[in-house]
């Protein structure tokens, strides 16, 4: 089976029962500080999965972008990935358990053709906690499913993201062994104290790896022979002269360059997507997982004999893929000069890094006659050079590394890094404090702000809220001048001091547009949406298509002052701001 097909499929079907498809939201979350990208389906609606309405109903469907780059030295093997899309369903306090397993198992045995006897389960064993789950296991039975499995939480448990609130078990599903779905009943909300309470309102919240269940369905143990991967693999072959296939016979020298061809695969398609997205390589947060990403891809090239730029061309792969992601992902086909641009001035500058880093390896050899693991750590750390090349660079003045001091070294950075990238997100923003609620409108205000004294050509880039300060990337030229920074404070401060109302309309996209809401140029929008207002309906100072949540009036929120500002990337301006 196709991905498109699987895709369409699937929104198709939960359309008829109900559902409204809502698009995918940016992979960079707005306002969360405690997460680097979107990692689950569920993500960007935890807002909704609290209880906020959403625009579209209780009944939603969607085909999510999603990055994980925690376990990323894992890609290389047939199914594990960092870009990936994740196909979900919601039911927001509408139907529960009965319906949603119903609703799994049409879609896998009706439209999917899959034999249930192909077919098996897990649910919640139950503890302390909560009782073993029964119920679900009652339903699976009553439709034909004999394979049914007890587990414990760790393993049939969802929840809470952070350490407090929707929680619950859940049922997984498993076609030849190989889990395809989850089906997640947030039920519970764990309180402060760590006591598990029964939600008033239940949602269901479900999941489905595009990649990992299109490879299924198509008989493959190797998510990279699908179509997702096939076009980026044969530019590839092309380019390195190596077959994919023929490097499954198993050597250890063809099992290193299949290894290989995942990794650059993986690695750009994920660049593609989170450069579109508006992130730039650089040494801090999600910039510098771009960075590691590209850098990674370059590396394996070596070991394929592909010395000269390639990303590029790899990335154009991924752009002209017409079954899966052009014309469909717009932000794409909007920033396809930019994205190879950016990919390709990171490849020519990491070349020159590792020229670097190789000039610094042989001083080493010259003042010490040896190098520590340590020391080759500090390379690899600094310049991205790869340990192989370090012992590659030894072995010729018959040298040996000390590798164990160096993997003792590198897995203490991972796991570091791990945490770094994989975050741990508590909501839709990093909490939803009463402190965090006032930041969250400043962004308004100060976006209004920005563009009231820069210029309408100011658009916003991106945020991110603590409770501590808020940040807010936005598009323009220079640095703001001290008297400049003065009349943005002015701005804000002077509709604080106002009391100025905050609405909350939500209309047709078309409409919110058309009266002036602000948003994001390129990005799609489900057709209703959420329009926050600061100030009157007629006469308002802050108009955004946004999920919130914010304060009631401004009058609450303190004195809004600017500590920092920076560069955000090309063409882009980062201030800090707290509130006093």
């Amino acid at each position: 089976m196709k991905a498109r097909d699987l895709k369409d499929k699937y929104i198709k079907f939960f359309e008829s029962k109900g559902h409204k498809e809502i698009p995918s939201a940016r992979l960079v979350p707005e306002n969360d500080s405690t997460t680097l990208f979107i990692s689950a389906g569920m993500h960007p609606l935890v807002p909704y999965l609290l209880g906020q309405p959403h625009p579209l109903g209780a009944r939603l469907v969607d085909v999510q972008k999603c990055v994980r780059t925690g376990d990323i030295e894992e890609v290389g093997d047939e199914c594990h990935h960092t870009f990936f899309e994740m196909l979900g369903n919601w039911s927001l306090g509408d139907y529960f358990k009965k319906e949603a397993i119903e609703y799994s198992y049409e879609f896998l045995t009706k439209v999917l053709n899959i034999d249930n006897n192909n077919l098996s389960v897990t649910c919640f064993a139950g503890d302390d906690d909560a009782p073993k789950d029964t119920e679900s296991a009652e339903i699976w039975e009553r439709l034909g499913i004999k394979d049914i499995k007890f587990l414990p939480k760790k393993d049939n448990w969802w929840g809470p993201a952070g350490t407090t609130g929707p929680c619950g078990p859940d049922t997984e599903m498993f076609y030849d062994g190989l889990e395809i779905w989850n089906d997640v009943f947030m039920q519970y909300n764990k309180n402060a104290k760590g006591e598990y309470e029964k939600l008033t309102r239940p949602n269901v919240d479900t999941g489905m790896g595009v990649e990992r269940t299109t490879a299924v369905l198509s008989g493959l143990n190797d998510d990279y022979l699908t179509d997702i991967f096939q076009p980026i693999i044969k530019k590839i072959e092309e380019l390195s002269g190596l077959s994919y296939v023929e490097t499954r016979l198993i050597t250890s020298l063809q099992s290193t360059h299949q290894k290989s061809m995942r990794i650059i695969s993986d690695h750009i398609r994920s660049a593609v997507f989170i450069i579109a997205d508006g992130v730039e390589p650089n040494n801090k947060e999600a910039g510098y997982v771009l960075r590691r990403l590209i850098r990674r891809a370059i590396r394996e090239g070596k070991n394929l004999g592909m010395e000269n730029n390639f990303c590029k061309i790899v990335a154009q792969s991924v752009l002209d893929n017409q079954d899966n992601y052009a014309g469909i992902y717009p932000e794409l086909d909007l920033n396809k000069n930019k994205i190879l641009e950016i990919i390709e001035n990171e490849e020519i500058k990491f070349r020159k890094t590792l020229e670097s880093g190789l000039h610094e390896i042989n001083k080493l050899i010259i003042r010490n006659h040896q190098v520590s693991g340590s020391e080759a750590f500090n390379l690899y750390q600094s310049y991205g050079f790869p340990v192989e090349m370090i012992e590659e660079e030894l072995d010729k003045n018959n040298l040996c590394l000390d590798i164990d001091e160096f993997n003792k070294l590198k897995t203490e950075h991972a796991k570091k890094s791990k945490t770094l990238s994989a975050g741990k997100f508590k909501s839709g923003l990093a909490d939803d404090s009463h402190v965090v609620t006032k930041y969250h409108t400043a962004t308004h205000l100060l976006h209004a702000a920005l563009r009231n004294i820069l210029g309408e050509q100011v658009q916003q880039s991106g945020s991110n809220i603590t409770s501590n300060r808020l940040r807010f990337d936005f598009t323009y030229h220079s640095a703001l001048t001290l008297d400049e920074i003065k009349k943005v404070e002015d701005f804000v401060n002077d509709n604080i001091k106002k009391n100025l109302p905050v609405m909350c309309q939500i209309m047709p996209l078309e409409k919110a547009k058309e009266s002036g809401a602000l948003h994001f140029f390129g990005n799609k929008y489900p057709s209703s949406v959420s329009v926050y207002s600061v100030g009157n309906v007629e006469s308002w100072v802050s108009k955004e298509i946004c999920t919130g949540p914010h304060v009631e009036n401004t009058g609450i929120m303190g004195k809004f002052k600017i500590i920092k500002q920076e560069s955000a990337g090309s063409g882009k301006r980062r201030v800090y701001a707290i509130l006093e």
